[in-house]
């Protein structure tokens, strides 16, 4: 019996920019009909290694073979005619064309559009009946949740006829019902023969989904095993270089005075809608309180109004001091003169100028400190040496203070914002999505910084979709969803289920209630999510 050509070979890849090598002989076997999974920290090449598989980039040296054949993939035109479709962590949709307008673009009929569309209407309904993909072909990219936006990236992958599909870091920006949707979606593509190459720092994900995973470290191939003779924790090791601690190490907290007080807090936001509905909570020194829930039920306005971007009404009290909620001193100066510190969920748009050096977005906020000044001008020796130092504490790669913040890997900017707001031992710290796109090393290292401060008598607000990382690092869990808080509860005496429940609206006793409700539930949200925006 003759074997079976792997779907996608690579054989010996290397690739450097300048001094750094991205890749360094990296050789690779995938199978047709399988998942197979590729992890490693920020930084250890998997995106690059990606990118010259689709064409975007040309390796140094090696060979690319698909289906048992040598393939010259000089771009991603060449990679779309081999059969390769990829969907990136940022999506490459046109946001004010609909979904059958960026389905077609770039893969036009003739001159008429009227025939490509009316073929891309028949593909689509096809292939959304086939691989539970449905979404409105004529609905605006910008009205879409994110889930449907990744559908629609992958609806343009199959309408150009892939077989092979790479998605990079596809959870990042989903919420676990989100995610879950996506794993049904990948096993129906998997059950149809399509290959699929898993990017993602996840191990949950690979454990759950993947047949084979194959682990990078520093540019190159440290190991690939079937996925179910191993484990969590090996992975992680052979992704670390060392022993992980998979579940945050912490002792009971020990609460004191409260540090946060929240009452009747109503924030409408631009387009009139009123996204929080007259939440009230506190916060202590010393805890830290997880607000859960799925994405657009008001958590990021209410970290707006507390970070001093958005205005609200109500009452908000930080150690005993009133904090105005609209017009002067309602900013976010004030927010950190009252020593509130700031991780924004969005790094790139929010938390980061990435135009500007990691040494400059280091001071961003805190530039007026007198310690920064030296006479008139800014003592920029200072603020350098400074970012110096607090990149080489948090581990960023490269630790070079005048790289662009854009020159960074996502998990490496995140410790960029978290360096220049924890360090500044804050009596409140908001956290936004502390570890969205985090290597699980630095995931690791984030949450033993978020406990130390904890520890330190700080209260912390913690913001997530992750919900094992809510039930992990949270000492209360509060839910919200459409703008209000559906319950607290205490993670020892509570689990997903539960939480699930409550993210969807149901206040019920858990057990009661079909988790299938919960995913309908869910659906709903994101419906009227998506009809809000519109």
């Amino acid at each position: 019996m003759t074997d079976i050509a792997p779907a996608i070979e690579l054989k010996g890849i290397s690739k450097a920019f300048g001094p750094v090598q991205a890749n360094k002989d990296i050789s690779i076997r995938v199978m047709p009909g399988t998942i197979h999974g590729i992890i490693g920290e920020n930084g250890a090449g998997k995106s690059t290694l990606m990118s010259i598989l689709y064409g975007f980039y040309k390796a140094d040296a090696g060979e690319i073979w698909v289906d048992g054949r040598k393939a010259d993939i000089t771009d991603s035109q060449a990679a779309i005619a081999a059969g390769i479709g990829m969907v990136f962590q940022h999506f490459k949709l046109v946001e004010n064309f609909s979904v059958v307008e960026n389905v077609i673009l770039g893969a036009e009929d003739g001159a008429f559009l009227r025939p490509s569309v009316s073929k891309a209407r028949k593909t689509l309904k096809q292939l959304a009946e086939e691989y539970e993909m449905h979404v409105d072909p004529d609905a605006l990219i910008e009205h879409l949740s994110v889930g449907h936006q990744q559908r629609v990236e992958i609806l343009k992958a199959l309408y150009r006829e892939a077989n092979i599909l790479i998605l990079d870091e596809p959870t990042g920006v989903l919420t676990p019902a989100e995610a879950d949707h996506l794993f049904r979606i990948l096993d129906n593509l998997r059950k149809e023969g399509k290959t699929i190459i898993l990017i993602t720092h996840k191990l949950r994900e690979i454990m759950e989904i993947t047949d084979t995973v194959s682990v990078m470290r520093r540019g190159q191939m440290t190991a690939t095993v079937k996925t179910a003779e191993t484990s969590p924790e090996e992975l992680a090791e052979l992704m670390v270089g060392r022993k992980v601690l998979l579940r945050v190490d912490k002792q009971p907290p020990t609460p004191g005075e409260v540090i946060l007080s929240v009452k009747d807090l109503h924030v409408t936001d631009d387009k009139g809608v009123e996204r929080v509905k007259g939440i009230s909570f506190d916060i202590r020194a010393g805890e830290i309180l997880g607000i859960a829930g799925v994405a657009g039920n008001g958590q990021s306005e209410l970290m707006n109004v507390l970070g001093g971007i958005m205005e609200a009404s109500g009452q908000i009290t930080m150690m005993g001091a009133p904090l105005p909620l609209s017009g002067k001193g309602s900013d976010g100066f004030a927010r950190r003169q009252a020593n509130i510190g700031h991780v924004p969920e969005d790094r790139q748009r929010e938390g980061l100028i990435m135009e500007f050096t990691a040494w400059e977005n280091t001071v961003f906020g805190y530039h007026l400190d007198p310690q920064w000044q030296k006479g008139p001008l800014m003592d920029n020796k200072a603020i350098r040496a400074e970012a110096a130092a607090k990149m080489d504490r948090f581990d960023v790669r490269p630790p070079d203070p005048d790289l662009k913040a854009k020159n960074f890997s996502g998990g490496n900017q995140q410790k960029v914002v978290l360096a220049r707001e924890i360090e500044r031992n804050p009596d409140l710290l908001l956290v936004g999505q502390p570890t969205r796109g985090v290597d699980i090393g630095a995931i690791e290292f984030i949450h033993q910084e978020i406990v130390r401060l904890r520890d330190a008598g700080k209260a912390i607000l913690l913001v997530s979709v992750e919900l094992d990382e809510i039930m992990s690092l949270s000492d209360r869990i509060a839910v919200m969803f459409d703008g209000k808080i559906m319950g607290e509860r205490l993670p020892a005496q509570t689990n997903e289920r539960e939480l699930g429940l409550l993210m969807a609206g149901i206040s019920g006793e858990p057990g009661k209630e079909d988790w299938k409700a919960v995913e309908e539930s869910l659906a709903a949200v994101e419906q009227e999510e998506a009809s809000q925006n519109g």
